[in-house]
């Protein structure tokens, strides 16, 4: 038997992008509300009880509103509002967090979807405060570059419709400079952190893809962690992930040898392989990843001057929003995980 979805605010742009990821899969039915009844609270009410699974693609008001409208304990929602992302009860919807997370998302009737700044920091982080390597209390920073799809129909129309009051033709420009951005309470709850980090984000003038950076100064962490050992923490953490890939050494080799090449001095410590390269690339490019689900982490080091680029490679509307919607409901339904996504 199909499962019956609803995509509550499916005409959004992360609405938008699930509906195409769903449209054509024959173990689902998609439920749909005329365009009349879509402000109707009844009609509203009524399919969203009449779902197995919603997809909630709506404002955090309009998303606690919808939550509060189910009444039928058998309706299972992901939400992709900032509305649940820290709050009690709720499965954060990030597979790849622990070991476990699977699991708890598979038996849960609630799960939130991260957002794309906290996905790509998230995967970065997460697994050097799980190995102890990153202290909770070490004061992080974090930055990048987002498309402008990122920021909805607003910052859409800012960047494409020439008569939008908002409208610019600004090539990159910075943003949240309150420094309150709306991911920052899951980035800190998800990663174990006792302080959000200083996040710098900027969008610029492309519609899809995300470069997000974590610099970390090796010398002023316990023990004096080298980039191998950075490295090595992150290939464990997402050894087997079909959607993370790590980049850089591919077989790590022996840490001797790795200390040996360290010693002759040069700028930048030479993995063996980086994928299929003899050497480390120069640069990243936001938009290499668009159009896929997956992400890619790097680990950019210079052991001469103890210090690190961590950096995450995802397209905010994949991985980072609709892909990562995708992947949960796969697994609440018991579903293949990358159904729709390959």
């Amino acid at each position: 038997m199909a499962h019956k979805i609803f995509i509550d605010g499916a005409v959004g742009t992360t609405g938008l992008e699930i509906r195409q990821r769903l449209t054509g899969r024959r173990e689902l039915v998609l439920l749909e509300l005329a365009e009349s009844e879509r402000k109707d609270m009844a009609a509203r009410a009524r399919v969203l009880n009449e779902a197995d699974l919603v997809i909630l693609c709506l404002p955090d008001e309009a998303a606690r509103e919808a939550v509060a409208l189910i009444t039928n304990p058998a309706v299972r929602v992901i939400d992709a509002s900032t509305a649940h992302r820290t709050a009690p009860g709720w499965t954060y919807g990030f597979p790849e967090l622990e070991k476990d997370q699977r699991e708890k998302i598979a038996s849960s009737k609630r799960v939130s979807n991260p957002g794309c700044w906290a996905t790509a920091f998230i995967a970065l982080v997460r697994p050097l405060v799980r190995a102890g390597v990153l202290p909770v209390d070490f004061p992080v920073t974090a930055n990048g570059v987002s498309g402008y799809s990122g920021g909805g129909k607003s910052m859409i129309a800012e960047f494409e419709n020439k008569a939008a009051p908002n409208y610019t033709e600004t090539v990159v420009r910075n943003y949240a400079l309150t420094l309150s951005h709306k991911h920052l309470p899951e980035m800190k709850m998800h990663t174990g952190l006792a302080h959000p980090p200083v996040l710098a984000p900027f969008v610029g003038r492309f519609y899809r893809g995300m470069l997000v950076e974590v610099p970390l100064a090796l010398w002023a962490l316990p023990g004096k962690p080298s980039t191998y050992d950075l490295q090595k923490v992150m290939e464990e953490a997402y050894a087997g992930s079909t959607l993370i890939q790590v980049a850089g050494f591919g077989i790590l080799p022996d840490k001797t040898k790795i200390e040996q090449l360290i010693a002759q001095g040069p700028d930048v410590l030479p993995p063996v392989v980086v994928d299929g390269l003899d050497k480390p690339p120069s640069s990243l490019d936001a938009e290499a990843l668009k159009l896929t689900n997956g992400m890619k982490l790097f680990v950019f080091g210079n052991d001469k001057y103890g210090q690190v680029r961590l950096v995450a490679l995802l397209d905010n509307l994949g991985k980072g929003a609709s892909g990562a919607a995708v992947q949960n409901m796969n697994i609440m339904l018991g579903l293949p995980e990358t159904a729709g996504l390959v």
